[in-house]
């Protein structure tokens, strides 16, 4: 099986990275596609990739397409690709997703009636070398995905710079409030992902009535922050269907 990632930004070297590491492909099974011509100098410097500037000279050969360009691209890139690609040529797009680059990416990802089981299988495989992936029923899931974990780091990011924020304004150090915070955060995932305890779950166990973690918790609810956390991934949500239906 031969595998081509168009794209070698951060998105595309990830997976390509991945796919070459993994024991799904042979040495050597991976084409990856840029248009800088500094980028394919330093692709051709890696062992395991074969490095190309031209559609025409990958696109015939491969037996898998992963499209990772932004999406303004993506219109242009199919009208040149239309001529090039064969019948049961197997083509994915993939959407940005920063913890795919540490191994920790969720990639939604929808499969047409043509694409058979085995393949769908396949594609699961190749997607898991960066994290999990799902496969969704409807085209508009994968702009829900977005709104949940393709725009979600950025949230967690600024629920910790808040909570920085807080414990530099409390006396700690910079480099203390980077410990207190990501330990914090580490340490909950862990927690949530070795049980079966809903979120809602842990907040009743850790918080005790007239305590610390209630007076947070009730000052979070006073504030009405979950409303507004859910508004904001809809924000993205919606906004990914409207840069959806500008490239159609």
């Amino acid at each position: 099986m031969k595998i081509l990632v168009i794209g070698a930004g951060n998105m595309g070297l990830t997976y390509a990275q991945a796919m070459a590491k993994s024991k799904i492909l042979k040495k050597r099974n991976i084409m990856i596609l840029d248009s800088a011509e500094d980028k394919v100098e330093q692709l051709n410097k890696m062992a395991h990739f074969d490095a190309f500037e031209k559609l025409e000279d990958c696109v015939p050969q491969a037996d898998m397409i992963f499209v990772a360009v932004k999406p303004h691209h993506s219109k242009s890139l199919f009208e040149d690709m239309a001529g090039l690609t064969t019948k049961g040529q197997i083509i994915i797009s993939i959407m940005a997703n920063l913890p795919a680059q540490v191994g920790k990416g969720l990639t939604s990802y929808i499969a047409s009636d043509e694409v058979s089981r085995i393949e769908s299988l396949t594609i699961e495989d190749l997607l898991n070398t960066t994290g999990k992936s799902i496969l969704v029923s409807k085209e508009k899931y994968i702009d829900a995905s977005t709104g949940i974990s393709g725009s979600g780091p950025a949230y967690v990011f600024y629920f910790m710079q808040s909570m920085m924020e807080a414990a530099l304004q409390m006396g700690f150090s910079a480099n203390d409030s980077k410990v207190l915070v990501s330990q914090t955060f580490e340490g909950a995932i862990e927690l949530f992902n070795q049980s079966d305890l809903t979120p809602d779950g842990w907040m009743k166990k850790v918080a005790s009535k007239g305590g610390t973690t209630q007076a947070a918790l009730d000052s979070m609810e006073d504030n009405k922050l979950n409303e507004l956390i859910k508004e904001a991934a809809f924000a993205a949500f919606n906004r990914a269907v409207e840069l959806g239906e500008a490239h159609v």
